[in-house]
């Protein structure tokens, strides 16, 4: 069943010659002193980051880098991230950023794989990139170090040194709307992350088309993301959305544990409390919030500013949401977006919240729900789902294959179960490898995860299919209780059952003190199933 919401609303489309990081500094020309970007250590304008970004452009130049080249950013949360991304753009190369976390061994196949000529690295990241460029079949021609934290090795240089020695680079390189502009890596989470190649026009409309017109973001907000910013959530988040009307952003470098969410909230480190930079805007996902909601630290809602709040990465349990509104007063907006749509095209509206679903298709995308014959599903029955807009990426870098699975003729498949609703809202399903067929029945693992995490005592839940003695799929759930809560599995399998019909209950339940997860949150439920496969 396709979603309304298809024709694009009055936005001009950007020109043929299109350059995504003189789009967003042009449209803050007229306010150079405006706060752009706070971090633990400090803040830079909107004239101070025009002039940082022109000045990496031109020491691209110097250093001999040419257009199109990829630059890989390896880089932390800090002021120097948008200095990055968006000199290695206005240079005409093609930024590549990617996970803080990945290992050494990792990196080093990204680093073969973009074929990055240069690469700025987070001083405290550098190590991890020296053991990667040591097993990586690819020489880097420059190492950048943005706050080196040790001397530099031979042929490395300092970020701040480079930006000192090289005037600003007048003008863009005049690239195209449709040329490539950056690269997003997947999370991988079922094999070598593929590298998604965006255009230069993609966050614009994502920005024009859910930053503006559903989020409602003005000059006057301040916002604050936990997904990071090699993410394409966090991306969109802390970048180009509050880029796009001249808002602030406040960049956190470590993990965005309840404790150092809080404290940004609460506007807790130097800079933020110089400039007066306490978020209005967050944007968290379903992990987070049930972390914060069950930190004893966790403020009144008197003490924060929040006007907004948004929630991506995986669908959001109804109980999360409501239990934050309920001690907030703000509802969390949930929405669902990808690596290769760049960011939501189905989301809830902050006028308009369904809690259990994931809202409706967002202006300028349609969606379409597809059984396994390819064709549209009717309301009311699970779907393979399909968005069609204008932020979808070129293709997969150097993998035909999986570029013509998931880009299909306009069409972008997500890998994505979902059920549309009389109310034209969508209900999550699950990964469609995730999806179980119990007694002929198609169950959704995260119908009976958010079941049981409306239990009292229980904080997070995944569900899985496994064989019973007769070789046939039954439902398993792996329970994360709260601190200090206790319950026990007969008892979740009754308060189960008499919320959801018999057939979905979990015939079994293991407790544990924590699941496995992607590094934006999602439950890997794949690594559950090849625990469950290699028990004895």
């Amino acid at each position: 069943m396709s979603g309304a919401g298809a024709r694009l609303p009055e936005v001009p489309p950007p020109g043929e010659r299109f350059n995504l990081a003189a789009h967003l500094l042009d449209a803050n020309a007229g306010r150079p002193a405006k706060l752009a970007f706070v971090d633990d250590v400090g803040a830079l304008t909107y004239g101070a980051l025009t002039d940082a970004v022109q000045r990496l452009a031109t020491a691209f130049g110097v250093l001999g880098l040419r257009r199109e080249q990829r630059v890989l950013l390896f880089m932390l949360d800090t002021t120097d991230w948008p200095v990055a991304f968006l000199g290695a753009q206005y240079a005409g190369l093609v930024p590549v950023p990617v996970n803080t976390l990945v290992t050494a061994d990792d990196l080093a196949y990204l680093l073969e794989h973009s074929r990055a000529q240069a690469v700025v690295v987070s001083g405290a990241l550098a190590p991890t990139l020296a053991a990667a460029m040591v097993k990586a079949d690819h020489e880097v021609g420059h190492v950048i170090v943005a706050r080196p934290v040790a001397p530099l090795h031979p042929g490395e240089r300092a970020l701040d040194a480079l930006l000192a020695a090289n005037p600003p680079r007048p003008a863009a390189v005049a690239t195209g709307a449709d040329e490539p502009a950056f690269w997003l890596y997947s999370s991988g989470s079922t094999g070598r992350p593929k590298g998604a190649v965006h255009t230069h026009a993609n966050p614009y409309w994502t920005a024009e088309l859910y930053g503006k017109r559903i989020l409602g973001l003005t000059e006057h907000d301040v916002c604050f993301s936990a997904a990071k910013l090699f993410f394409a959530y966090g991306l969109g988040n802390a970048l180009t959305f509050p880029m796009s009307v001249g808002a602030t952003t406040v960049l956190m470098p470590e993990r965005p544990t309840p404790e150092a969410t809080i404290a940004r909230w609460l506007g807790a480190t130097e800079p933020q409390r110089a400039h007066g930079a306490i978020p209005t805007v967050f944007y968290g996902a379903p992990t987070g919030f049930a972390g914060l909601l069950a930190h004893p630290a966790l403020p009144p809602r008197d003490r924060v500013r929040l006007r907004l709040v948004s929630s991506a990465g995986e669908a959001l349990p109804a109980s999360v949401g409501e239990r934050f509104r309920d001690h907030f007063g703000v509802d969390i907006v949930d929405g669902i977006g990808s690596t290769e749509m760049l960011h939501i095209f189905l989301s809830n509206r902050p006028d308009a919240v369904r809690y259990g679903t994931t809202g409706w298709p967002v202006p300028g995308y349609e969606i379409e729900l597809r059984g396994d014959d390819g064709q549209p599903v009717p309301d009311g029955e699970p779907g393979d789902l399909y968005i069609h807009g204008p932020s979808a990426a070129l293709m997969y870098w150097g993998n035909r294959a999986r570029t013509r699975e998931t880009f299909q003729g306009g069409w972008t498949k997500a890998g994505d179960k979902y059920v549309r609703n009389p109310d034209g809202t969508y209900t999550y399903g699950g990964r469609s490898d995730d999806m179980l067929k119990v007694s002929g029945v198609y169950v959704s693992p995260f119908e009976v995860e958010a079941t049981l995490t409306l239990h009292p005592a229980v904080l997070e839940a995944a569900v899985i299919g496994v064989p019973d003695a007769d070789g046939l799929t039954k439902t398993k759930a792996f329970v994360v209780l709260r601190p200090d809560a206790a319950t026990t599995e007969a008892e979740l399998k009754a308060f189960v059952k008499d919320r959801l019909a018999p057939y979905k209950y979990p015939r079994q339940i293991e407790f544990v003190p924590d699941l496995p997860k992607t590094a934006t949150g999602k439950i890997q439920r794949y690594k559950l199933r090849e625990r469950e496969a290699t028990r004895p």
